[in-house]
């Protein structure tokens, strides 16, 4: 904005916005105080107030400033030997003994736990178990050695390739019970895998499902629509839904959904670090081109970038075409986004769409005259890319800091080679990177945190995981070096606020890293999402 006073107008206006959303009596203040004097002292300090009221309305996100800062330093930047760990497997067992034990410690010595129908956990966060059903139990879900936990994915449909992290999350799993399992007696993990073809409606049935008859510890889901669906199911009869295999930034809602979180990088920050890019490469007025799916996953990121653009003064004409989640081909919708004459493209979806796009982009001429990104949910090799071919060549993408296990610059890391032949051992295909998303990215976590749980005063229960995961902070071994991973209750809701800038090199079939990493860690705001709306 060209002056304080014009910045302040905009931002009473975008507060009023949110104000009519979400009942903030904090945005309303803000504007009527602002509104309220001349007084140049006053504007200046309104102005300030407004700033950080703008910083809360982002919700999900990083400051817009502060992402263009990180973009510019990691171009800077370097990471050497790609974040290839090279420590024995041991040590690093050794060194996540050492971490959880740090966490229990930081635990018992802050007093978080039960007071009464209250939970208290770090930063703030606090959960009044008044307010769940009559006949809810701490430790349901765990009985008899075992815990069981509910996991409703997509296993069929046009998303069906994302199923395969359930299968090696279940692997995972298999070995830590073969190691010992969790806790001082050893209990063992039951991983219930359903079914749901990425269809919010099953998703809802499953989850009643579950409910009704196993009543689960916990229950992963996937997917944004289908997260959504169910969230408020989960969080009314107080049941964990922790590390949603989704980056939308709605999982960021510590105080309004506290048994809801996500883990990976939110959608919303990926949009800003797309923006920033583009103010940081390209001259004023590019267009941009951006095929969304037309649901919740895509409206996540279509009006993150969308508000960028909008306060931007460099980035011109943005076209949104949406297409149906289920489509088999994407012909018509490509085609009207390459008569947009773009100069960059992104990829604003999932799953097989994810393919589809790079295909269509060679075909309509758009991966000749754009930049084009694929979203941080497709940076799997093996399902997005090689099965493109040459039309893969150069595509960049933020991929979220995660290493892909079919990668060759990651054949030497400890934890990624040790990780393939656990998943061979399976009897699975470590060609496959979605089995070790599920391995490694999300079963390593999800086991720590039950570790966690397991050795709190009262052992194993749902509160006690909770305090695990809204206080866990660890050094994720399948992440880049120098890219934070944990949680601080209700001051940070978001596992993972860090990416790698990556270009793909086909002759290789690798992400090629560009410059440094990008680590945001504890710097996204809470989201309190408002369906259609956003934050």
């Amino acid at each position: 904005m060209s002056s304080k006073l014009t910045r302040l107008l905009a931002v009473i206006f975008a507060l009023s916005l949110l104000a009519a959303a979400c009942g903030s009596d904090d945005a309303s203040d803000v504007a009527d105080n602002a509104a309220a004097t001349d007084d140049a002292a006053d504007v200046v300090e309104a102005d300030e107030e407004a700033e950080e009221a703008e910083d809360e309305a982002t919700g999900g996100a990083v400051d817009e400033e502060e992402a263009a800062d990180a973009v510019e330093e990691a171009a800077e930047g370097e990471v050497e030997d790609g974040g290839v760990i090279t420590t024995t497997l041991e040590d690093l067992e050794a060194e996540w003994a050492a971490q959880r034990a740090e966490i229990v410690a930081e635990i018992k010595a802050a007093g978080y736990g039960l007071d009464g129908d209250i939970l208290t956990g770090p930063g703030g966060w606090t959960v009044d178990l008044s307010d769940c059903p009559e006949d809810w139990t701490n430790d349901a879900g765990v009985a008899d050695g075992v815990i069981t936990i509910g996991h409703t994915t997509a296993q069929s449909g046009a998303l069906a390739s994302y199923g395969n992290i359930g299968v090696g999350m279940d692997a995972y799993f298999d070995y830590v019970n073969e190691s010992g399992g969790i806790g001082p007696d050893g209990l063992q993990i039951d991983l219930l895998i359903k079914d749901d073809a990425y269809v919010a409606t099953q998703t809802q049935e499953l989850v009643a499902e579950l409910l009704q008859s196993v009543d689960p510890f916990y229950i992963f889901t996937l997917g944004s629509p289908n997260t959504f669906a169910v969230q408020g199911t989960m969080n009314e009869n107080c049941v964990p839904q922790p590390m949603s295999q989704t980056g939308h930034q709605a999982w960021g809602d510590p105080d309004n959904n506290p048994w809801t979180t996500g883990l990976q990088l939110s959608y919303a920050t990926e949009s800003l670090l797309w923006g920033s890019w583009i103010e940081d490469n390209l001259p004023a007025g590019t267009k941009v081109a951006a095929l969304v799916m037309d649901n919740d996953f895509g409206l996540a990121y279509e009006q993150g970038f969308e508000r960028f653009a909008e306060e931007s003064d460099h980035i011109g004409e943005v076209t949104f075409v949406r297409h149906d989640p289920a489509a088999a081909t994407l012909t018509n919708e490509m085609t009207t986004l390459a008569a947009s004459g773009p100069d960059v493209f992104i990829a604003m979806t999932a799953g097989n769409p994810c393919l589809l796009a790079v295909e269509e982009a060679a075909r309509t001429g758009i991966k000749d005259i754009a930049i084009t990104f694929m979203p941080s949910v497709c940076k799997a090799v093996s399902s997005y890319m090689a099965p493109a071919g040459e039309a893969a060549a150069d595509w960049y993408i933020f991929g979220g800091g995660w290493k892909d296990s079919t990668d060759p610059q990651y054949e030497s890391d400890t934890y990624i080679s040790w990780m393939n032949s656990q998943i061979e051992a399976a009897g699975l295909d470590s060609a496959v990177s979605l089995y070790a998303s599920g391995y490694g990215q999300f079963g390593w976590p999800a086991a720590q945190t039950l570790m966690i749980a397991a050795e709190l005063d009262g052992g194993l229960t749902r509160t006690n995981y909770m305090i695990a995961l809204r206080s866990l902070r660890m050094e994720h071994p399948a992440l880049l070096e120098g890219i934070g991973f944990g949680m601080n209750g209700s001051e940070d809701a978001y596992l993972v606020e860090g990416s790698d800038l990556s270009q793909f090199d086909y002759d290789n079939q690798s992400w090629v890293i560009e410059g440094g990493v990008i680590d945001l860690d504890g710097k996204s705001a809470n989201c309190a999402w408002v369906a259609g709306e956003g934050c």
